[in-house]
């Protein structure tokens, strides 16, 4: 069944909790993961609009769903009008909205004239999402995530996000970085606040989305108050703690047992992925270094089952306890 994520981010009774986009990382088993623990809007990672109209295997690859798969955006690397109408047409029935991806700094997707090369090529841009929304209208939610210029004050951002206000856009996500901001760097908050400032005075109903630097609950309560946006996405922080927007400052062992019963079920992500999954995971809950170290020695599944069993307490899915317990469940090895 279709989730509006309109309908989430016009409720004005909370902040709507958000999922970003990330390359490998936000697959289905992972979205359903985040879900859990009350994230209500889900990214796909960047989908190659060309690739995947082009390429059965891109198809086959890039995009997995379920019936368990929530309010699910499938954001798009596009860069033409025809790619990124073909792209809808293919995916937009099975997920709940596209997000047009103008924030992805890294410069081989800048140089394809993607990511944030969309935001210095605002007439494109402007007409990409005009051409989807005079054709779907209401019936297909369309998103765009962008970064803020360079320019000092982000009036040339506030112009950009105007003109999609006014071409029909349903929301837009700000990283409150520039294309050259480093991650290290904190976000501009204030930057953000101005844009949303400036656009409503002229379409007071527009939707905001703020990304950037929320690693936990109180940061995304200063975020929603000091911009004003509807909705707060987190990607480094719920990637190193999925149950982040359910008020967990670390990671609970509970997400570990759910994620390895999610994992086994779909079997669909390669293992290097599980274990990396599982790493931001353990180093967030601050895990004894050795096992760590042990976790990323291993090379397959059934070590990694094995590996759990032999130095925690781990449940699977049916046993009592299962998926309950916060802090590491450790058995004979204490964490230092």
């Amino acid at each position: 069944m279709k989730v509006d994520p309109l309908t989430l981010l016009q409720d004005n009774n909370d902040i709507t909790t958000v999922l970003g986009p990330m390359v490998r990382y936000s697959k289905l088993s992972f979205r359903e993961l985040c879900k859990f623990y009350n994230t209500e809007i889900t990214y796909t990672p960047m989908i190659l609009a060309r690739e995947y109209v082009r390429n059965s295997n891109a198809r086959i690859s890039d995009l997995s769903i379920n019936s368990e798969d929530g309010c699910t955006i499938a954001q798009v690397g596009v860069n033409n009008v025809t790619d990124l109408m073909r792209f809808i047409e293919m995916v937009g029935p099975y997920v709940d909205g596209i997000g047009i991806n103008c924030g992805c700094p890294i410069r081989e997707q800048v140089r394809e004239g993607i990511g944030c090369a969309m935001i210095y090529n605002e007439d494109l841009l402007i007409d990409m999402v005009k051409a989807v929304k005079d054709k779907y209208g209401s019936t297909l939610r369309l998103e765009t995530k962008i970064r803020i210029h360079e320019n000092g004050k982000p009036e040339r951002t506030v112009k950009l996000c105007k003109n999609l206000c006014k071409v029909g856009v349903d929301w837009i996500t700000i990283h409150g970085r520039t294309r050259t901001t480093r991650s290290s760097e904190p976000v501009d908050l204030k930057a953000i606040k101005f844009i949303v400032e400036q656009v409503r005075t002229e379409y007071p109903d527009s939707i905001f989305v703020a990304n950037g630097d929320c690693f936990n609950d109180e940061d995304m309560q200063k975020i929603a108050k000091i911009t004003g946006v509807q909705g707060v996405m987190s990607a480094r922080g719920i990637l190193s703690n999925p149950a982040l927007f359910d008020g967990y400052k670390t990671c609970p062992w509970k997400c570990v047992e759910r994620f390895m019963y999610i994992v086994t079920e779909h079997g669909a992500l390669p293992f290097a992925l599980i274990q990396h999954h599982l790493y931001c995971m353990f180093e967030n809950m601050k895990s004894n270094k050795l096992l760590l170290k042990e976790l990323m020695e291993l090379k397959h599944l059934p070590s990694l089952i094995d590996w759990l069993d032999q130095n925690f307490s781990f449940k699977r899915h049916g046993e009592e306890g299962f998926a309950q317990a916060v802090e590491i469940p450790y058995r004979a090895i204490q964490q230092t």
